[in-house]
């Protein structure tokens, strides 16, 4: 008997306590009793039930979207008058005007270019955080920080640790959905992971353009065939755990393989948009001329229709084929018009929809990139990564709409007034779904973990 063997089926041997106690993940938790995404109950009254992240990859530019700065126009061209920090590529010009006029919109009167004449008119669901900073000039980075609260890889997304906490209010569907537009995020898909949490928590990634899942298809002709196969998987998978004990990772796989299941009747109709009237596809965009705002609005419909049916949190990534993301080092107006043009109208249908529906109130929408954009120029015509100052929004599932909080300098570069972090950003969050961010931890590497690690703090101002 090799030594393998013997400390693998030595009953109660000192071999396989410490096996156990290294497989160990969630101390005192009885999965026995309860699968990991069976609904939880919250730590505090939600104000929302899902979250729809609508995220911005390759970072939008502030001074060009929800924070005016005046004093570009009247200095454009000239050198900066202030301290200039190293940029990604050190090709810095002068200072670079905004090409988009601002307009004061709602009774609020929260100015917005007019890159988004469709978001524009939600102005009053909007509160606007312009004190946002990253932790990295870097896009892998800062996406991994966006994501996870840390700017390496290998943590839990944010995403992961919602549906950790609160579980989902459909058992037949993922607790966590990308809807993925098909433009992988620098860092790569990771940046959904589930980390060290358990892997039912990992992001499902589904594209609307092939909304038929590859795994989730099912290859068995005859009826109850399936069913055979997956009990006698589910077997194999049970003595793998009798010899183990508590394993998370064989009782993720059986859970998998069980949630895969029942997703191949429900994946098909959440994504089945033909039912949909005409004028909530007209809403959307879905007739629209631009390519983009058609996926983009497809996207958007399905993000509807998953919280709909009680998935936790849904993120959206956006679609190839405008240029490089929102990353304009050079050409600026172009790329940016064309991103603008394909999420514009659908994010504001999105609003519209949820409102009509009773939604917004309980689902709390988040659009932001990784960091801002440079007040200067990079060359003559782009804008570089600014990591020192931007802004994101946020709207229904408890926020004070028609709001802006925190300020940059006259110039948009660096936050002058209550600044923020990913960690805070997470924290309201999870406070929003009723979850403490202190509370919310996971036993790994010998302490307890959270998404926002030892930071966070709630903003009683942005809280309706």
């Amino acid at each position: 008997m090799s030594r393998r063997r013997l400390l693998r089926e030595a009953s109660m041997g000192f071999g396989a306590l410490a096996f156990s106690d290294l497989m160990q993940g969630e101390a005192g938790a009885d999965l026995s009793s309860r699968g990991p995404l069976d609904p939880r109950p919250s730590h505090a009254p939600a104000r929302a039930r899902s979250v729809i992240f609508l995220y911005m990859d390759g970072g939008v530019s502030q001074v060009d979207t929800f924070d005016p700065k005046p004093l570009l126009a009247k200095e454009n061209g000239q050198k900066p008058k202030f301290k200039v920090d190293a940029t990604v590529f050190n090709n810095n010009g002068n200072i670079l005007a905004s090409p988009w006029e601002f307009k004061r919109h709602g009774q609020s009167g929260i100015p917005i270019s007019s890159l988004f004449p469709h978001i524009a008119k939600h102005a009053d669901e909007l509160c606007v955080l312009r004190s946002m900073t990253a932790f990295s000039p870097n896009h892998p980075n800062a996406n991994y920080a966006l994501h996870s609260g840390h700017a390496l890889l290998g943590r839990p997304s944010m995403g992961a640790w919602a549906s950790y906490g609160l579980g989902t209010e459909n058992a037949n569907l993922p607790s966590f959905v990308v809807l993925h537009g098909g433009q992988v995020p620098s860092g790569g898909m990771v940046n959904f992971s589930s980390g060290f949490l358990p892997a039912n928590h990992q992001g499902s990634i589904l594209q609307p353009t092939n909304p038929i899942l590859r795994n989730v298809k099912p290859g068995d002709k005859r009826p109850g065939s399936q069913r055979k196969k997956l009990d006698r998987l589910a077997q194999v998978d049970r003595d793998l755990l009798g010899r183990l004990g508590h394993a998370p990772e064989v009782e993720s796989a059986i859970r998998n393989y069980e949630l895969a299941y029942r997703m191949q009747m429900a994946v098909p109709e959440v994504t089945d948009i033909s039912g949909e009237s005409e004028l909530t596809k007209k809403l959307y965009g879905l007739d629209a001329p631009y390519g983009n705002t058609r996926k983009y609005g497809t996207q958007c419909l399905l993000a509807r229709r998953l919280v709909e049916r009680g998935v936790r949190f849904v993120e959206l990534t956006i679609n190839p084929g405008n240029g490089d993301r929102w990353d304009q080092h050079g050409n600026l107006k172009a790329g940016h018009e064309k991103n603008s043009l394909a999420v514009d109208q659908p994010i504001a249908g999105l609003i519209t929809d949820l409102k009509a529906r009773g939604l917004l109130d309980s689902t709390l929408l988040v659009f932001s990139g990784e960091f801002g954009r440079t007040p200067f120029a990079q060359g003559t015509n782009g804008r570089d990564h600014n990591p020192q100052g931007f802004s994101l929004w946020m709207a229904g599932g408890g926020v004070k709409g028609g709001t802006i909080y925190g300020a940059t300098d006259e110039y948009g570069y660096r936050v002058v007034d209550k600044k923020l972090t990913v960690h805070d950003l997470h924290a309201n969050m999870l406070h929003l779904l009723g979850i403490d961010h202190t509370r919310l931890t996971y036993r790994f590497g010998g302490r307890d973990v959270r998404l926002t690690d030892v930071h966070g703090e709630i903003i009683p101002e942005i809280i309706a």
